[in-house]
């Protein structure tokens, strides 16, 4: 994550005042926030106390963030410390849970923020190619995506396809997928992380 431009961007347009930029930040960021509040069961009031302070610490700090592409981790980072300090607030009055709450801050929690990051920016970057895709390959694709999925001959009856065009057409929808700019280097990203294709 710390080589996305758009992130860098964003940043850098809300450290100068773009107030657009600074909606996109939080629109894009703010399931991570609560996700990070999720894992620590935090009520709705205490979650949206960590959120406000998160925001705020960050509007303070904008500007003095030394890699501006490393948001996701210093959002995930500074969100884990407001629960922390929230925990020990609610819990003066029992020391042993201030000590499990200390605890809670171990390498396992790192990599699954980590994860949290990465799968957060996957759903990103899937919902963008996804929404580039034509009406009749967001149809099917999503047809096809259904828990239970729609079965080939229901699809046909929907769609006007006939059976077997439904798995060559789903391929070139994913194909059509693939292709959008930021799927792609994320692809080919991960392709070179793992050293071996990845699906989609």
């Amino acid at each position: 994550m710390r080589d996305d431009p758009t992130v860098t961007a964003l940043v850098t347009r809300a450290a100068g005042g773009d107030q657009s930029a600074w909606d996109k930040i939080v629109e894009r960021y703010a399931p991570l926030v609560w996700s990070v509040c999720r894992r620590y069961r935090l009520d709705r009031a205490d979650t949206d106390d960590v959120a406000q302070n998160v925001w705020l610490r960050l509007v303070e700090q904008l500007s003095a963030l030394r890699e501006p592409a490393a948001l996701p981790g210093w959002l995930a980072t500074t969100t884990q410390r407001e629960c922390l300090r929230v925990l020990r607030v609610t819990s003066q009055a029992d020391r042993r849970n201030e000590r499990l709450a200390d605890e809670m801050v171990t390498a396992s929690q790192s990599v699954e923020i980590e994860e949290e990051i990465i799968a957060a920016e996957w759903n990103r970057v899937l919902n963008l190619a996804f929404d580039e895709l034509l009406p009749p390959c967001r149809q099917l694709l999503s047809m096809l995506m259904q828990e239970p999925p729609v079965p080939y001959a229901e699809i046909s009856r929907r769609l006007g396809i006939p059976v077997g065009g439904i798995g060559p057409r789903r391929a070139r929808c994913l194909d059509k997928m693939r292709r959008c700019p930021p799927l792609a280097a994320l692809l080919a990203a991960e392709q070179a992380r793992r050293g071996g294709e990845v699906d989609v």
